[in-house]
């Protein structure tokens, strides 16, 4: 259970997406410099694990060697890995959220392995955890938490992927009223060829979505053939027909109807454990890509010696740097809600779980980031390897292939971006953040020329993040005014706002990080990619607000609302080419990934 010794974070727990209305002082973010004794100790066991056993076998993986991910999850099991956020009570650990993180990372060094052990710790074990009655908690958290067995998450189906509530599994109660009779498909189920235990949504009477625990042994639960898959080939993804299968009454997960709240709530702890697998497969790309570009030679000298590939390595950190950040700033805000609490009262599972929805925002952040940092940072690695970089004998081909899905699990990139935007405009309309007074107060401001002051020579990240956060209520402010409750079917604006919510994000969290590293006496790294970050925000900020506000506004008010942004996000020029120069320098000298 996580104390609130453990947690090094600076008052209380901030409000889910508050990051929009305030600005932060360096110290209240958690980042993975505060690890716990514990939380690095958990974490050399999975890389210690993942080097020993996973790593060295990745070609039977990829040529799926019978019983060979059982085994190795068994292994895991028995180290305690697969246990992190399961309750003591069930044989689990019962550690905090970002330990569960920290293994994630590590684990995440291997696509394949990761795939299977997320779907199987995360959206296939915690459905259990938090709406599990006692008796279904008792009867099967301990065989999966020790990796005796294998779960995993059934919710897409051939014609519902992102629009989960369509589906057509069908659940109809028998007449002695003992059992549920499923009848359906489902696709896309990670683990779904060796997996014992499934969770399975299907509309009772064809109309209430609801969740089922289903056993593989049970008559009528048939797997389908392994898909044949771009990457992540050493995961299983199979189809599940479930052809008149009897599931008690008592494998009822949660309520009648109320499957929704189970499917939407725990993809918010996946996209925060993909968000950190990300960042341990970006380090191993980073680290071997710097090292080939230390080995190849062209014209007499290693390619590492260019401009062009330093501004490569760079900005593969800058942008790892961030996905970091981002991830255990989340959790270290998860865990500050969610310290006191424990496992032992009627409503604490609930409980717990509110501590995860109220940042909900910040997990789709996280998703979209994380994977979309990954897929820059293989698809550089590959440019830097040149034609190695095509060829299956370097581990960056692989990489490459892998990383590509995970901008569609967990949610599509796509629908989260709609989800950031539509979810800070339904916490507005609830009171909970108050984003139309923020608007205003912008818009006043920039009228009134009332800008902060900007120490242009010194640290002027501060006032710059503080002018994106303006600009961004602006054209908020202005989508809203102008298309109102029927915003959400405005899908580019939409997107376009998650845009720059997301830089902001991640550019304040890194540079949370890199003050936080500074006041103890390091961190120059982190200055300089944390500068990047925010500087590049800016840009990004005048580029999605335009968008924004020409599909909002017109005449005077879009010359005038342009020109406030255009004044916002003005800022200096940066010689950021001097700044990869040293964040390469630092990378090529230690060979990995350095802060």
């Amino acid at each position: 259970m996580a104390t609130t010794e453990s947690i090094p974070i600076t008052g209380a727990a901030p409000v889910g997406g508050g990051f929009l209305l305030e600005d932060f002082p360096a110290g209240t973010a958690f980042i993975s410099e505060d690890f716990t004794e514990e939380q690095r100790q958990i974490g050399s066991t999975a890389d210690r694990f993942v080097t020993e056993e996973v790593l060295s076998r990745i070609d039977q993986f990829e040529a799926q060697e019978p019983g060979l991910c059982r085994k190795l999850m068994k292994q895991a099991g028995d180290l305690g890995l697969l246990a992190v956020g399961v309750p003591e009570p069930y044989g689990g650990l019962e550690l905090d959220m970002t330990s569960g993180q920290v293994v994630a990372e590590r684990i995440g060094r291997y696509a394949s392995f990761s795939t299977t052990y997320g779907a199987h710790t995360h959206i296939g074990t915690l459905p259990l955890v938090f709406f599990g009655t006692e008796e279904q908690k008792r009867r099967y958290l301990p065989r999966i938490s020790s990796g005796e067995w294998i779960a995993a998450y059934c919710l897409s189906e051939p014609h519902a992927g992102s629009d989960a509530l369509a589906s057509r599994t069908r659940a109809e109660l028998s007449a002695d009223g003992r059992h549920y009779i499923l009848n359906g498909e489902k696709m896309w189920v990670s683990n779904g060829g060796w997996a014992d235990f499934y969770t399975v949504f299907a509309k009772v009477d064809g109309e209430k979505f609801t969740a089922f625990l289903i056993e593989r042994g049970w008559e009528g639960v048939k797997p389908g053939a392994e898909e044949r898959k771009m990457g992540i080939k050493g995961s299983s993804t199979t189809p599940l027909v479930l052809d008149e299968v009897a599931v008690p009454v008592e494998n009822v997960l949660g309520e009648i109807g109320r499957g929704h709240l189970i499917a939407f709530n725990i993809l918010n702890i996946g996209r925060l454990e993909l968000g950190a697998a990300c960042i341990g497969g970006g380090k191993d790309v980073i680290a071997a890509t710097i090292e080939y570009a230390k080995q190849r030679q062209a014209f007499g000298r290693p390619i590492s010696d260019f401009g062009l590939i330093r501004h490569k390595l760079a900005q593969m950190a800058v942008y790892l740097f961030a996905t970091e950040s981002i991830v255990y700033r989340t959790s270290g805000m998860i865990d500050a809600r969610s310290a006191g609490l424990d496992w032992t009262g009627e409503h604490s599972a609930r409980a717990h779980l509110k501590a995860i929805e109220e940042y909900a925002v910040e997990c789709s952040i996280v998703k979209v980031y994380s994977s979309e940092s990954l897929d820059y940072l293989v698809d550089e690695g590959v440019q830097v390897h040149g034609g190695y970089g095509f060829h299956q004998d370097y581990s960056i081909e692989r990489a490459y292939r892998d990383a590509r899905i995970n901008r569609i699990y967990e949610g599509t990139n796509e629908i989260n971006r709609l989800l950031i935007t539509g979810m800070l405009l339904k916490r507005a309309a609830q009171k909970r953040l108050d984003l139309g007074t923020a608007a205003r107060n912008a818009m006043n401001e920039a009228v009134g020329d009332a800008f902060g002051n900007v120490d242009w020579a010194g640290s002027p990240e501060r006032e710059l993040l503080r002018r994106a956060k303006q600009a961004t209520h602006i054209c908020a402010g202005a989508a809203w005014q102008r298309f109102g409750d029927q915003l959400e079917q405005q899908q580019e604006v939409v997107a376009a706002v998650s845009g720059m919510v997301i830089g902001i994000y991640a550019a304040e969290s890194a540079l949370l990080r890199a003050e936080k590293l500074q006041a103890r006496g390091r961190g120059e790294n982190a200055r300089d990619m944390a500068r990047l970050l925010v500087f590049d925000l800016l840009t990004d900020v005048r580029s999605l607000g335009s968008t924004t506000l020409a599909a909002s506004l017109d005449g005077e008010a879009l010359v005038h609302t342009e020109r406030l942004l255009r004044r916002l996000t003005d800022c200096p020029s940066l010689d950021t080419i001097a700044l990869r120069r040293r964040i390469a320098e630092r990378l090529i000298a230690a060979e990995r990934f350095v802060v």
